[in-house]
């Protein structure tokens, strides 16, 4: 096992482009890291740096106590597992397995001893004359799991080993990959697009954006406390609802007005908060996660200063929860951070809208919630659970050392 840290590391194409930039971060031994962010983010090239696949331009990455920035990738001690498997059609599970160790010449006892221990943890011991035409997507991977384990390298690099896996299956192989991580001990670099993935797997999460860090934290604390609004918008599914706001004093308190409404804010989410304080009478954006917004019975016995009005546009029952949409009397957050997030999920912020100025909000509701589609209705608002961020930096609100 070894730490995998980035110092300042960037990396500049030869037509000019940073794909990284000055990205420090520290893989701990034996800890699951994994990088996020949207396509072209630079997190599969930060993994290729590690691996020798791409030359470093600025800075240096060290496996355990070696700087490996002129080690060629067969000598830096790590194994790879792709996306696409890359396994050998020709040959059977088990020489899959073993290719890598007669390639460095092992003793032909210790390489069956690898390859049959290998084959024991993933469960593909039935399978081991099997050729890879004949297995499953899941078995397939578990393949390319087995080929990495016999290694015993000092790091695993994977780079989104589950993309090209069912629905499904990717559940499942998201556990065992994190069970297999646990067992093992051997730290990991994984890479994938795919944020419920990452706050699923890893011990903690590094999210990127156009080649730097944003945020590196454990997955509770980054959809707590996410340090700007593209964090708090990409991390969470449904995605958090981002709100043009304004902060008012009334009554000697705070409130934040949503359009025509106002909702008020307590002692508690203020002292959480110091520096709002000095943001009243100033534009906000307001963040909303979908489960911070409650059914309309609930909003029945909730003071009007916690509530909003809303328009049903949609309904979407997922069985075990109802995903609702609502259009408000305010208007959606459209900064660089919010088109850039739309783009990633293939749309656009305008067309989000539909050519309305309101912005339409999602809540995660009960099952058995009356909301009827095309009606208005009345939502609680769990106003202990906003998140405000400053709409000229993109930066959360929390105090003046945050």
């Amino acid at each position: 096992m070894a730490e995998v840290a980035f110092s300042d590391v960037a990396k500049i194409f030869a037509d000019g482009t940073r794909a990284v930039s000055d990205l420090t971060l520290e893989g701990h031994d034996g800890e699951f890291m994994v990088l996020v962010g949207p396509s072209g983010c630079g997190k599969t090239t930060a993994l290729r740096m590690v691996a020798g696949l791409e030359e470093i331009s600025e800075g240096e990455i060290r496996i355990g106590d070696r700087v490996v920035n002129g080690v060629a990738p067969r000598d830096r001690d790590i194994a790879m597992v792709f996306q696409s498997y890359a396994l050998y059609p020709h040959l059977s599970v088990y020489d899959n397995i073993a290719f890598s160790l007669r390639l460095r010449k092992e003793d032909k006892a210790e390489i069956d001893k690898r390859v049959r221990d290998a084959a024991k943890i993933l469960d593909l011991e039935p399978l081991l004359q099997r050729k890879p035409r004949a297995l499953s997507g899941g078995q397939r991977q578990r393949v390319a799991m087995g080929r990495a384990i016999v290694r015993q390298p000092a790091a695993f690099l994977m780079d989104e080993p589950l993309s090209n896996l069912d629905a499904k299956l990717r559940v499942q192989m998201r556990a065992e990959i994190s069970k297999l991580q646990r067992d093992i001990g051997v730290t990991t670099i994984y890479v994938t697009h795919d944020q419920v993935e990452a706050m699923t797997m890893g011990d903690r999460v590094a999210v990127m954006r156009k080649g730097q860090l944003q945020q590196v934290a454990p997955p509770q604390e980054l959809y707590d406390h996410p340090l700007n609004i593209f964090v708090g918008g990409f991390i969470g599914s449904p995605a958090m609802n981002l709100v043009e706001a304004t902060l008012e004093r009334s009554n000697g308190g705070l409130i934040v007005k949503l359009g025509s409404r106002a909702l008020a804010l307590d002692d508690e989410n203020v002292s959480a908060r110091p520096a709002l304080r000095s943001f009243e009478g100033r534009n906000v954006v307001v963040g909303i996660r979908p489960e911070h917004l409650e059914d309309p019975s609930v909003a029945r016995d909730t003071p009007d200063d916690r509530r909003l009005t809303g328009h049903v546009e949609l309904r979407e029952a997922l069985g075990s929860e109802l995903m609702v949409h609502l259009r408000i009397d305010a208007k959606p957050a459209l900064t660089e951070e919010v088109h850039e997030l739309a783009q990633d999920a293939g749309t656009t912020a305008e067309q989000m809208l539909g050519g309305s100025q309101h912005a339409v909000v999602v809540g995660r509701f009960s099952a058995d919630s009356s909301v009827v589609e095309g009606k208005d209705t009345e939502v609680a608002v769990d106003t202990r659970s906003l998140h405000f961020f400053d709409p000229e930096t993109g930066l959360a609100i929390y105090d003046s050392n945050r």
